[in-house]
């Protein structure tokens, strides 16, 4: 499996007491395989997918990414692998207001030393995989919502990683768009052998066949087992 929570826990202070968020949590989530996560509000679903993306040390339990434990690695060696071995895709796209769409994609490789015409390309190629080859010049208020995502998804992949972390990336989105981008975002996923991890509030929007599973009491479950 390309990541692996295993007997995740965290729990916060609360006043005098303490909360548990996350207990003995496991999820599996295989190469080129799409799983979406949902859960009730405040259930732990950000906080999970923090400690998946190595932004959160868990309490307890181990995060194997790409087959590397991360659990025993230092603050350096954690943000190395996260920014050669995981694709964040947030809620909203957060795009840099002066720069084009294909610019948006370069920027990864440029803060990772690696901008040079073999990452050019590949951020061209990722564009035209998205749909939005023809607007690469394109600057993010002349996008619409979903062409933002789009790039969002694209900027994702920028630097093939092993896995690609979701945080509702539809929730921006009238119900047309947000399966377009899910669609995409699954096929992108297939397509490269990337696992992904998408957070949701609207699962119906997820392509068919995705594996669904439920944050429920501190635990993953299958969501079908709690949601029928």
């Amino acid at each position: 499996m390309t990541l692996v929570l295993d007997h995740i826990a965290v729990s916060v202070p609360d006043g005098p007491d303490t909360l548990t968020i996350l207990r003995d949590a496991d999820l599996a989530v295989g190469a080129g395989e799409v799983v979406g996560l949902t859960g009730a509000s405040g259930s732990g679903k950000s906080t999970l997918l923090a400690v998946a993306g190595l932004l959160r040390r868990p309490d307890e339990g181990r995060v194997v990414i790409d087959g590397t434990d991360a659990s025993s690695l230092g603050r350096r060696a954690r943000t190395a692998l996260r920014g050669s071995a995981v694709g964040l895709v947030f809620q909203s796209a957060t795009l840099f207001p002066a720069l084009t769409a294909i610019e948006q994609l370069e920027l990864v490789a440029h803060v990772n030393g690696r901008l040079d015409a073999g990452a050019r390309a590949r951020a061209a190629e990722l564009l035209d995989a998205v749909g939005l080859g023809h607007r690469r010049r394109a600057r993010p208020a002349q996008l619409s919502g979903g062409e933002r995502q789009r790039v969002g998804i694209a900027r994702a992949l920028m630097n093939e990683p092993a896995v690609v972390l979701a945080d509702e990336p539809t929730a921006a989105l009238d119900d047309e768009r947000g399966r377009e981008a899910m669609a995409i975002l699954a096929s992108e996923a297939a397509r490269r052998d990337v696992a992904t991890l998408i957070v949701t509030h609207n699962p119906d929007q997820l392509p068919a066949g995705t594996r669904r599973v439920h944050l429920h009491d501190g635990q993953v479950v299958d969501a079908a087992a709690v949601l029928g």
